[in-house]
């Protein structure tokens, strides 16, 4: 008896209420095994639309078998016991009691389209929520070759699928979804991680000529922000074509407060110093780890708007478009390299757990000549 508990006080063991789409499935279903006729009438709708598979097979049974003759079908259940014989196949536990419950509770057998697009409006719902689950499995996956053009398939996939719905689905007022968001994830930022952003930050200072064929790396590209407005240091001074050297770039870190937020100038020194390795095979580094943590963001919103039963498929898609435009944004700057440059990844001795990188190997351009007395 529906609203029952469990004797034993085990209220886990009630059954979870069943879900509106649930209820127009079967009024659809219920409409259609009443008059046949109304399958034509309809729109597009397939077996994989629906969410119970017991209603799955039903629907499929009903476009496998021969419509009756109206005349026919109204004074003997020919017709429902050939469909209820075939939809076993795949669901055994249909019964005939089962479809005259289907007709009883249908509310209207005249508004059999409008319960078809709940139906269709649902499964848009799920197939958009697998989408995004797809994409951050990829995302999330180190093993893939070629993560970043993997992703970039997959988020192609998804957006094809947003246009395939907005031409299916019409627009409306309060286009936007209303479902409060999570917080932003935070990077990755693992010691690899930054071990290579440092790298970056020393071999640019000692190689600053190489700035002006990076400008698709961007400080918010960086897991340690404090990294990414060293970078914006450095940018700075060679747009200026200031001198760029450990010492000019620490000072510029300066004036722009970096020093008094905490970060200790001697680190700063040493971190800018220790360089190897190529620019570009850093930079790439970082931007490809800024995509694939976009991405996952992405697909984490879209789940997110999609898990949302208030959303309709159009508020769906609008916001699942405004997720995607943040990926493109980073996708425009990225260009994959054209052949890759391993480097070496020797380094100078650390020699406190604080200073991550030894004393400068070479002399940046610009800078005077130390020489021995």
């Amino acid at each position: 008896m529906p609203g029952t508990t469990d004797p034993y006080g085990d209220e886990s063991a009630a059954p979870a209420p069943s879900p509106p789409v649930y209820y127009a499935e079967q009024a659809l279903l219920g409409a259609l095994l009443l008059t046949p006729e109304r399958l034509k009438r309809i729109g597009v709708l397939e077996a994989g639309h629906f969410g119970d598979p017991a209603h799955a097979a039903l629907f499929a049974a009903m476009g496998a078998v021969s419509p009756p003759n109206a005349a026919v079908h109204v004074k003997e259940p020919v017709w429902l016991t050939t469909v209820l014989d075939r939809a076993r196949c795949q669901a055994r536990g249909l019964t005939a009691s089962y479809l005259h419950t289907l007709i009883h509770v249908c509310p209207d057998p005249a508004h059999a389209p409008a319960y078809a697009q709940i139906v269709r409006s649902e499964h848009a719902r799920r197939t958009l929520r697998s989408h995004a689950g797809h994409l951050a499995r990829v995302a999330g996956d180190p093993g893939l070759p070629n993560p970043a053009a993997t992703v970039l398939n997959r988020a192609d996939v998804l957006a094809r699928y947003l246009d395939r719905l907005a031409g299916e689905f019409a627009p409306h007022p309060g286009s936007l979804p209303r479902t409060p968001l999570s917080p932003e994830r935070q990077k990755e930022a693992t010691e690899e991680v930054l071990d290579e952003e440092r790298l970056l930050l020393a071999v640019a200072t000692a190689h600053p000529d190489e700035l002006a064929g990076m400008r698709w790396l961007q400080p918010d590209d960086f897991a340690l922000p404090l990294h990414g407005q060293l970078y914006r240091c450095l940018t700075l001074l060679d747009r200026r074509g200031a001198v760029v050297d450990p010492v000019t770039v620490l000072w510029e870190a300066q004036q722009h407060g970096l020093t008094a937020q905490g970060a200790d100038p001697g680190d700063l020194l040493a971190l800018l110093s220790a360089h190897a390795g190529s620019t570009e095979h850093w930079g790439r580094r970082i931007l490809q780890r800024a995509l694939l943590h976009q991405a996952r963001t992405t697909a984490e919103t879209i789940h997110t708007l999609a898990d949302d039963p208030a959303n309709s498929v159009h508020q769906l898609v609008t916001g699942s478009r405004r997720s995607l435009a943040d990926l493109t944004a980073i996708r425009t700057r990225w260009r994959p390299p054209i052949t890759p440059q391993p480097p070496a990844r020797s380094r100078a001795p650390r020699t406190t757990a604080a200073v991550r990188a030894g004393p400068p190997r070479t002399t940046a351009p610009g800078s005077p000549v130390r020489t021995s007395r």
